[in-house]
């Protein structure tokens, strides 16, 4: 893991690099996640250097004392942008949480990359009410919720859903409900007409939390978006269907 220092706190950040000379892709992780959920995309630094950072207070990185909502939305935007500087990455990679960290940064920074890729996204993030309380009163029950059907997967193998368990309990109670009340307070509508950047708006066919309707939304705000979809997979779809990610991506970062 290399790591940047800035604000008073350092944020790491893995690099996969296979040699390719292609955009420097810098892929942001969701509510409760770190670099980790992008080991299957390692596959794409054949073509395109992948840097994965972990937000604050996730991972490997430093915490940040930021109250939820704009504050933490706004420290995890300066993450991404110390570590866009410090890697020269020319392409945006954000999933659910991670994907509003990018539009943010798009909308309110001076970055201007060749294009963006938006998984899990829309210009809100909704976020049941029982699962905002049960973050904090019953962690468990949270995660549980999180791993039913048609939420982060759609049918994913057991190993793949241990693996899941295990990542959201070591990320904590504290940090998912910090994210989940900065997810739930995003609202992005009306503020994005300026993100001329390509983007390609990814969604899990089955995706309960953020449903195909969320990307809809995406393509009226922004000026140049584009929607997929991704068949057998619901939220993780990075995760749950990593071949189909990875083309999309890849079609996409080949032609911006």
């Amino acid at each position: 893991m290399d790591g940047v220092s800035h604000h008073g706190r350092t944020t790491a950040y893995r690099t996969f690099d296979r040699g390719g000379g292609g955009h420097t892709v810098l892929a942001v992780h969701g509510s409760g996640g770190s670099h980790r959920v992008w080991a299957p995309q390692s596959r794409v630094a054949t073509d395109h250097p992948f840097v994965a950072p972990d937000l604050s207070g996730h991972g490997e990185s430093d915490d940040v004392g930021a109250e939820p909502g704009y504050e933490t939305l706004s420290a995890y935007v300066d993450d991404v942008v110390a570590v866009a500087d410090a890697v020269d990455a020319d392409a945006f990679v954000g999933h659910s949480l991670g994907a509003a960290v990018v539009l943010t940064a798009l909308a309110e920074r001076d970055l201007d990359p060749a294009g963006a890729v938006l998984a899990g996204a829309g210009p809100r993030l909704p976020v049941l009410e029982d699962l905002l309380e049960w973050a904090t009163t019953d962690f468990p029950r949270a995660v549980e919720f999180l791993h039913r059907p048609d939420r982060f997967f759609h049918d994913a193998d057991a190993a793949t859903l241990d693996a899941s368990r295990t990542a959201l309990r070591e990320a904590g109670s504290a940090t998912l409900d910090r994210d989940l009340r900065t997810a739930h307070a995003v609202d992005l509508r009306g503020r994005l007409s300026g993100v001329d950047v390509p983007t390609l708006a990814l969604v899990g066919e089955h995706d309960r939390l953020t449903p195909p309707h969320f990307h809809e939304e995406l393509r009226a705000e922004l000026p140049d978006c584009e929607v997929a979809v991704i068949d057998d997979a619901a939220h993780l779809t990075m995760l749950e269907a990593p071949t189909a990610f990875n083309d999309r991506l890849l079609e996409f970062l080949s032609r911006v």
